[in-house]
């Protein structure tokens, strides 16, 4: 379970899409098969261990057992948090991915889920067995996920939709689910726009008081457990007051037209899909220890101290000044042409607008337009120093969007800012990722950028889902939060310090770039994708 699949596209029948055509080019890689039916069956390797005797003994490690909620853990803020809102910044990994476990265990009413990619390895796993269990104390669950980079057959999600506290609806359906190629193959020829149009927010929203958003989706490779491939990334968890703009952007989605629930897409029932044992094999795997590797399980055994360790660690900060900002459902998708505007758009253009002194940015991807650039050379000239992080040829996931940034790096740097590129062996990922698991292998998986942060005059931080690109400005619905408070824009720059450094990245300059770094046909691919308009990277 890893990475192989990073590279490939996606193949509808008979008929290879092209990236042009719809792909979100933040992921130009295959999401491992969605197949929440082999959550069900389970055919996967492991299956045959699920009755091992150690999987009872390792599941109650694993599981909450106190009937403890949320509310009642939160309890402990109210009277430093009153009005106002704490917020928490997940760096690593592990400490992300443990967050929503903790979440889904502690739930008494509701969670909402909201993400891009929901994926089905081994953390995808566990995610699908918790979601589970929520729903089976009665928790209502919500899930919506956008339809283009979804790989799962139609019974595969209907089982999970037939849970009674389980409903399921996919984002701006017409490409993939409950369509046959000649359906696919009409919507992209006369719906263009609308096809590009995806819905990139990335959400888990528990009891409507908790919410944790970022850059990661549901997959290996955002929580340091690929073998191959894995991301830094970041994400930031929240609770009180902050939450209730959450909730509103989730139901926004979640009542717009574009929502399709999915027994609409997929309207025939059958028998597997209520039947009584349909979970147990689900429960039978993710409980056996044996069908994870040895850094998830004894990562996942720290779950039910989970919230107590980061109330402990000092750095969960009251805040006042903090934003949640979500696009609109349907964002710019009736307008003419690619381009167009959003709320998060707007939000960043402005905090651009108002520094004074310094910018300093993470993005995977850096695809600028005349706008964008103009927009960075008035902060120059105005004597605000600007520091921007991104991928390497090296490190990069997505040679489209590489491809984008490679056209314009030149007249980028003109502009007065500093890039730096990301570099594949980064020696930070010691510091960020499960340092065990990458010490364990015999060689060293790729190490790419997939945070999307940006301190301001080291007084504003921003974390979210906004790439530096068309896409995300102009197509994609995003998220980001926006937190006015020093100690926390001085513990995410204290990463970005790191991570500048010359054994994490190079520093790109108009007389000399890394791109030489990796091998000829890599290189190759970049030219010969030069093709792709910038105005849909």
């Amino acid at each position: 379970m890893g990475g192989t699949s990073l590279y490939r596209m996606r193949v509808v029948g008979h008929l290879t899409i092209c990236a042009i055509c719809y792909t979100h080019f933040n992921h130009l890689i295959m999401v491992k098969k969605e197949i929440l039916y082999m959550c069900v069956f389970l055919t996967c390797m492991g299956c045959k261990k699920a009755n091992q005797p150690s999987a009872s003994d390792f599941c109650s490690s694993i599981h909450q057992t106190d009937q403890s909620s949320i509310n009642s853990h939160l309890s402990v803020l109210d009277t430093i948090m009153g009005k106002s809102s704490a917020a928490y910044v997940l760096e690593d990994g592990d400490g992300s991915m443990i967050a929503r476990a903790w979440l889904t265990e502690h739930a008494e009413k509701t969670i909402d889920i909201q993400y891009f990619i929901f994926s089905v390895d081994n953390v995808g796993l566990i995610a699908c067995d918790y979601i589970v269990r929520a729903a089976d104390r009665g928790v209502k669950v919500r899930i919506l996920v956008d339809d283009i980079m979804v790989e799962a057959e139609a019974d595969d999600i209907m089982v999970m939709d037939a849970h009674p506290n389980i409903d399921i609806k996919i984002y701006n359906p017409g490409t993939n689910i409950g369509k046959n190629i000649l359906q696919k193959v009409s919507k992209m020829a006369t719906d263009f726009r609308g096809i590009n149009q995806r819905m990139h927010n990335k959400t888990f929203i528990a009891d409507g008081i908790t919410l944790i958003t970022g850059g990661r989706n549901i997959a290996d490779e955002y929580f340091d457990y690929d073998h191959e491939y894995n991301f830094r990334d970041r994400d930031i968890f929240m609770a009180g007051k902050i939450v209730d703009d959450a909730n509103k952007s989730f139901d926004a989605f979640w009542n717009h037209a574009l929502s399709v629930p999915v027994k609409v897409l997929i309207p025939e029932e059958k028998p597997i899909y209520t039947d009584p044992g349909r979970y147990e094999k689900l429960h039978q795997y993710a409980c056996d220890s044996m069908n994870y590797w040895p850094q998830v399980r004894a990562r996942v055994a720290g779950i039910p101290t989970a919230f107590e360790d980061i109330v402990k660690s000092g750095n969960l900060i009251i805040i006042d000044s903090i934003y949640f900002i979500s696009d609109d459902p349907g964002k710019n998708y009736t307008t003419e042409g690619l381009g167009g505007s959003g709320k998060t758009t707007e939000a960043l253009i402005k905090l651009v607008n108002q520094a004074k002194h310094s910018i300093d940015i993470q993005s995977p991807y850096l695809v600028t337009t005349e706008l964008s650039r103009t927009l960075f050379k008035k902060a120059v000239d105005r004597g605000v120093k600007i520091r921007i992080l991104t991928n390497s040829l090296a490190s990069t996931d997505n040679l489209e969007a590489f491809s984008g940034y490679q056209r314009d790096r030149k007249v980028l740097l003109e502009t007065g800012i500093r890039i730096f590129e990301f570099r594949p062996d980064a020696a930070c990922r010691y510091h960020v990722m499960t340092g065990a698991l990458q010490k364990k292998l015999e060689y060293t998986p790729i190490f790419g950028l997939h945070a999307k942060s940006m301190v301001i005059d080291e007084q504003i931080t921003v974390i979210g889902t906004f790439n530096l690109d068309p896409r995300s400005a102009h197509l994609n619905t995003e998220c980001i939060t926006v937190v006015h408070d020093k100690k926390m824009a001085n513990k995410v720059l204290s990463g970005f310090e790191e991570e500048f450094r010359q054994e994490n990245a190079w520093e790109t300059t108009k007389n000399w770039n890394p791109d030489h770094k990796v091998n000829i046909k890599k290189r190759a691919g970049t030219f010969v994708r030069r093709i792709v308009p910038k105005s849909i990277l």
